[in-house]
């Protein structure tokens, strides 16, 4: 009888500890996704607010890594013209250790294709907030040495005209 007893105590808590996790799994892909509405709504206000204060956005072009200050600077011109931008979840994964969960997701864009979006995000007493996010362009690797190629051709041509 006691055994029982263990076992359904065990069974119950296992059960309660996955509805618990699949919840802030839920709360995280809603940020996510408000998030991206938010982009492509141009709404700077929303869009940020999930952000925490301290973030840090890396985007596609690697000399973009921005303080949640610098992209709203960067962002707000075109969120202030009614200029969002607009990417379509086609898949996502979501990781949880408490107070902390990290994703990846497939993105889709008219001007980009295919994307990847990974970061993490804390639980704060006001939500889930976004630390980091990271956007890449996901390059084939059959492609990966022509795409080499092209970005050291460009650095070095880039970085002789500065010379001159």
């Amino acid at each position: 009888m006691m055994r029982g007893v263990l076992l359904a105590a065990v069974l119950l808590s296992f059960t309660l500890g996955t509805a618990a996790e699949q919840d802030a799994e839920a709360a995280v892909a809603a940020v996510l996704d408000d998030l991206h509405a938010a982009a492509s709504e141009a709404d700077g206000d929303r869009y940020f607010s999930h952000f925490t204060f301290d973030s840090v956005f890396l985007g596609t072009d690697a000399t973009e890594r921005w303080s949640k200050g610098e992209f709203q600077a960067f962002a707000e011109p075109y969120f202030s013209q009614g200029k969002g931008w607009t990417y379509h979840v086609r898949e996502r994964h979501v990781s949880l250790a408490e107070p902390i969960a990290w994703f990846d997701e497939v993105l889709d864009n008219d001007s980009y294709g295919e994307c990847r979006g990974t970061g993490v995000l804390r639980k704060t007493p006001e939500g889930w907030k976004i630390e980091q996010y990271n956007l890449t362009i996901p390059i084939p690797n059959e492609l990966a040495k022509d795409v080499v190629a092209k970005i050291k051709a460009g650095s070095q041509s880039s970085s002789g005209t500065e010379a001159q």
